[in-house]
């Protein structure tokens, strides 16, 4: 509701108070998103369930509770439902990646991986973009209604075509249907063969606890989760900032602030993504072993690059968006190189984690996801108190200083992170 509101309607109490509940109905959606994972993702790493029964039973459920949203009788009932479409929509977050990890061979993966890592970028942009035009029209419920129709047409594609992916699930049907025909209860997949070693209660216990011991007890994944959390969070934040540059500081409508956010959709999928296949095309591939391998460290040096972007972006942003005697085009310039440096950490990183844990991947995916969405659904509840507290300068230097602290990380960890990735019993050894 908040990105539909007009500069004067920003300056009445009550308008203000529709924006704070509007950023509370996004946190709680952002924050079910990232605790959803956490569940859906071990429970898709099970051999018995697999990828498609997670991902077509909890979109199925997300589709109805979006009704539950719009004919809310009350705020109470509408945060609820909020939190419970954002829980309940959230396994694609983590388990994708998981799966596309599962359809491809490692040279292919790392591309696929590439396009399905720019919408975590672009994708939520395309809310203010999209929903701000709709929402002025006919008002917030109609944003509703518009993931609906998407979400619901999803579901119907994912109902009938949507294969398994995931190898020990396979194997284990195809050994129970070969037990059916044959009689012959000797078939038994490899799977299956480890989980009958363990109690079933300890197998379930192990599953839902996995993903918050690769996200807080392994060293490697916590500060990667950290610092896609931070840049996560500074993209949230954009969208309580941009309201403050584009319709206070130079006079846009609600629509015309949505279209802002095409510097940060243009950044991710028209500069950087082209960037990052022309890097893995002409050096990446020249790093690949004569078998095939590739260190997972070797993921890394686009991250490098970003780290160096982003503090870069938060200062131009925030020192050029502060004056309405700059165009505006400049702040926006300015958003679009967040996205190049956001797109090409989110991407490196999402490559390494797959690549050093390819048997926990959905887990460690899911624990990425869970730190991302608790700052991107905190970070929006202060954003607008900083920016009008602070001024939108010395705000984005702070956020700037953030990134700062934490650019030495991927230089750090493509020197020593294979050293450090040894000691894991859950990481890959080796190439």
């Amino acid at each position: 509701m908040s990105a539909v509101l007009s500069t004067e309607d920003m300056k009445s109490p009550e308008r203000k108070d529709h924006m704070e509940a509007g950023i509370l109905g996004l946190t709680l959606f952002v924050l079910g998103y990232g605790l959803g994972p956490m569940v859906w993702a071990p429970i898709s790493e099970l051999p018995a369930v697999g990828r498609s029964p997670v991902y077509v039973a909890t979109l199925t459920v997300f589709v109805f509770f979006q009704f539950a949203v719009i004919y809310a009788k009350n705020f109470g009932m509408l945060l609820a439902f909020r939190f419970l479409t954002g829980f309940l929509g959230s396994p694609v977050l983590a388990t994708g990646g998981a799966s596309i990890g599962d359809m491809w061979d490692p040279s292919t993966r790392d591309y696929m991986i590439a396009i399905w890592a720019s919408f975590a970028i672009a994708a939520p942009v395309l809310g203010p973009l999209v929903g701000g035009f709709a929402a002025s029209a006919k008002g917030w419920t109609w944003t509703i209604w518009e993931l609906l129709w998407l979400s619901g047409f999803a579901l119907v594609l994912l109902f009938f075509f949507l294969p398994e992916t995931f190898a020990p699930n396979i194997l284990s049907r195809r050994a129970r249907r070969i037990r059916r025909i044959t009689n012959d209860q000797k078939y038994a997949s490899e799977a299956e063969i480890e989980i009958a070693r363990v109690a079933s209660r300890d197998v379930l216990f192990e599953s839902l606890v996995r993903p918050f011991v690769l996200c807080f007890l392994e060293p490697i994944v916590l500060l990667m989760n950290l610092y896609i959390a931070l840049i996560y969070g500074i993209l949230y934040i954009f969208f309580e900032a941009f309201p403050i540059v584009f319709e206070e500081k130079h006079g846009f409508n609600s629509g015309q602030n949505g279209l802002a956010f095409l510097g940060i959709l243009i950044g991710a999928v028209c500069i950087a993504l082209p960037g990052y296949f022309y890097w893995k095309f002409s050096w990446q591939s020249k790093h690949i072993g004569p078998d095939g391998h590739l260190s997972p460290e070797e993921h890394l040096p686009p991250a490098c690059l970003g780290a160096v972007c982003l503090p870069i972006s938060l200062f131009w942003f925030g020192w050029t968006g502060n004056f309405a005697s700059v165009h505006w085009i400049v702040p926006i310039i300015a958003s679009g190189l967040f996205a190049i440096g956001g797109y090409l950490i989110f991407n490196s990183i999402f490559c390494y984690e797959a690549q050093a844990y390819p048997k926990y991947a959905a887990s460690v995916l899911a624990g990425n996801d869970f730190l991302r969405s608790s700052f991107g659904g905190g970070f929006p509840l202060f954003a607008s108190q900083m920016f009008h507290n602070l001024g939108v300068g010395w705000a984005c230097v702070l956020l700037g200083c953030l990134t700062v602290v934490f650019m030495p990380y991927p230089f750090l960890l493509y020197m020593f992170g294979e050293r450090i990735r040894m000691k894991s019993k859950y990481a890959q050894h080796g190439n």
